[in-house]
């Protein structure tokens, strides 16, 4: 079994390149399948995830070219509708982009249940919700979701999300696309990534307006071409690294970040005393005292990033008093919690709130990840543990981080790789 080895109790010193948004490459690899032509897409972060994308696109018929670690040739020319393999998506939470992405190519879209993290139930009732609006009919088992447009295809409407959904946010985006007439959509998710997948469909054709606002507009295209296409750098990747040297000590520059994606990550840390210094795409935090408590309530973009919230318990367990963090997006994300009072961490959970009592130090142990995230946070803790903490479940963590091992590795952090 693989493990990542962490031996805390040294400060980070450095710089460290943040990669491509995994949020962003997933969506967008999955629009590709609406453009029926060969895109380029740069910044793709070498993540399973990623990967696992482009090999279910590849079973079903797409051309994969590898033109470097970070960029792939996709060419959906000849992609067969309705064959995704029940046994990849199911591991895989994006795969519910490809709902949308063949119903609005091909009319209709037969797609195993998708997987992922679980922190909770994750309906797809207002992505259904959004498919209707545009008159189609969606159909479920345990296994297979099938949706399937009404006679005529596709035609724009207004559609109101009942929660700003990221996913049913693009999936609705997707679908529009190729669409008759104008779609309206409402309530609209306003994350970087939303905009990210926007731009990517705008430089193939599309005519969307309004992605990163509440209100995103879509006027139906006959047709797209391909592109070349930059992914935009993962503010989750920057902010979990951000939490690292907080939790730490030292002073990295972070490279290659969009500052204003940051701003919510940046301001908690300000208020707990860790210095931070913005410039045009490096962010530097810097952290010689013990950073103070604070209290930190996730919620949809601009709010705090829900993504974040396992680094900062992380954090916050070694803050000099007490903290209370609520969590306004996923029920059972606190699931990390027990892992975290294994290393000496004073913290109560109740419902969707926890109370951190920060301790002077954490101390090491044996921890698994219970998802993405709480990997990355158990990683933080084990950062400023005392003794060897070793972190099981390296393969969630490996979902969304590209070569952390390594990053951590090149600021001075004690941290390996190890099977056992």
């Amino acid at each position: 079994m693989k493990k990542i080895l962490v031996r805390g109790g040294k400060p980070l010193y450095g710089n460290i390149n943040i990669s491509g948004m995994k949020n962003a490459a997933l969506p967008i690899i999955f629009a590709s399948i609406l453009v029926g032509d060969r895109c380029v897409v740069e910044n793709l972060p070498p993540v399973s995830d990623v990967e696992l994308s482009l090999k279910i696109l590849e079973t079903m018929g797409a051309t994969i070219e590898r033109l470097g670690n970070n960029t792939v040739a996709i060419d959906t020319k000849n992609f067969v509708n309705g064959t995704s393999p029940v046994e990849m998506v199911s591991k895989l939470r994006g795969s519910t982009y490809l709902l949308g992405s063949e119903l609005g190519r091909f009319g209709e879209a037969r797609v195993g249940s998708s997987g992922g993290c679980d922190f909770g139930s994750r309906p797809i009732d207002q992505h259904i919700k959004g498919f209707s609006a545009l008159g189609a009919k969606f159909e479920s088992c345990d296994t297979y979701n099938y949706v399937k447009a009404g006679p005529g295809g596709l035609f724009g409407a207004p559609v109101y999300l009942d929660i700003a959904s990221v996913g049913a946010t693009v999936n609705v985006m997707l679908a529009a696309t190729l669409a008759k007439g104008k779609t309206t959509i409402e309530n609209a998710a306003r994350e970087p990534h939303i905009v990210d997948v926007a731009n990517f469909l705008n430089m193939c054709g599309a005519r969307i307006t309004g992605a990163g606002t509440s209100v995103i507009k879509v006027i139906g295209v006959e047709e797209l071409h391909g592109c070349n296409y930059t992914i935009l750098p993962d503010m989750i990747e920057a902010g979990t690294y951000m939490a690292a040297v907080a939790a730490s000590g030292g002073r990295v520059s972070i490279r290659g970040v969009i500052p204003k994606h940051m701003e919510t990550v940046t301001a908690k840390l300000l208020e707990m005393g860790v210095d931070v210094e913005i410039y045009e795409d490096i962010i530097t935090v810097s952290r010689y005292v013990r950073p103070g408590p604070a209290n930190v309530k996730t919620y949809f973009y601009p709010g705090f990033p829900t993504d974040m919230q396992p680094q900062f318990s992380a954090l916050l367990s070694v803050a000099n008093g007490t903290s209370v963090v609520t969590e306004s997006v996923w029920e059972s994300r606190f699931q990390y919690v027990e892992e975290l009072k294994k290393m000496g961490a004073d913290i109560t959970v109740e419902g969707n709130r926890a109370t951190i009592n920060g301790v002077a130090r954490l101390k090491a142990a044996d921890v698994s990840a219970t998802d993405l995230r709480a990997g990355a946070a158990l990683i933080i803790a084990g950062l400023n543990a005392e003794g060897e903490t070793k972190v099981a479940g390296v393969e969630k963590i490996e979902r969304g981080y590209d070569d952390i091992v390594g990053k951590l590795k090149s600021i001075g952090a004690e941290v390996e790789l190890i099977e056992e």
